[in-house]
C-alpha cells in the first residue's frame, strides 16, 4: 500500500508539473486537478501506512526497549565522564562521540513511540529534559574544542542531571503503563 502511495504522490507531482508546462500562457486545469488529487491520495496512503506502522505492538515494544536501554547507557556513560577528572579537550570530545552519540541517536529515533506508549504530556516532559541534556552535551563538545575546559566540566554535570531526570520521567511513565 505504501508503494502505491509513493507512486501516486510522485506521479501526481510529475503530472502537475507536466500540466503547467504544456502552454506558456495557460494551465490545463483539468489535468492539473487530476494530478493534484492523485498526489493528495498518495500522500494520505503513505501517512496512514506510516501511522499504522508506528502504532503496531511490535514497533512500540521494540522502541520501549530502545528508549530504556539508550537513556540508561547515556546516564551511565555521563556518570563515568563526570567522575573522570582528567578528561578534557580532544579526549573529552572523542569520548562524547564514541560513547554517547550512538545512544543519543537511538533514543531520538525511538522517541515518537512515547506518544503512543505514554501520552503526549509524558512525551513532552521526557523530551524537554532529553533535549536540554543533548544541548548541554553539544555545548560541552564545543567548549572543549575552544579550550574552555571549566565550562565543559560545568555543562557536563548539567547534562548528566538532565539525563537523570529524563530517565526518571521515562521510568515513571513506564510504570504508569505497565
Amino acid at each position: 500500500m505504501k508503494q502505491i502511495g509513493y507512486f501516486l504522490l510522485g506521479a501526481g507531482f510529475l503530472a502537475g508539473a507536466f500540466a503547467t508546462s504544456l502552454d506558456v500562457q495557460e494551465v490545463n486545469w483539468e489535468v492539473f486537478a487530476i494530478a493534484a488529487v492523485a498526489a493528495v491520495i498518495g500522500l494520505i496512503l503513505v501517512k496512514r501506512q506510516a501511522s499504522a506502522l508506528a502504532r503496531s505492538d511490535t514497533v512500540l515494544e521494540l522502541n520501549r526497549g530502545e528508549l530504556k536501554e539508550s537513556i540508561h547507557n547515556v546516564v551511565r556513560d555521563l556518570n563515568a565522564l563526570t567522575t573522570t577528572a582528567a578528561t578534557s579537550g580532544a579526549e573529552l570530545r572523542e569520548k562524547i562521540d564514541l560513547q554517547l552519540r550512538n545512544d543519543l541517536r537511538r533514543f531520538a529515533d525511538a522517541r515518537e513511540s512515547m506518544v503512543h506508549l505514554f501520552g503526549l504530556q509524558s512525551y513532552a516532559d521526557i523530551m524537554s529534559s532529553f533535549a536540554t541534556g543533548e544541548r548541554y552535551i553539544n555545548r560541552v563538545w564545543s567548549a572543549s574544542a575552544d579550550g574552555y575546559d571549566e565550562e565543559a566540566t560545568v555543562y557536563l554535570s548539567k547534562a548528566a542531571a538532565q539525563f537523570v531526570e529524563a530517565e526518571a520521567l521515562l521510568t515513571k511513565a513506564t510504570q504508569g503503563t505497565a
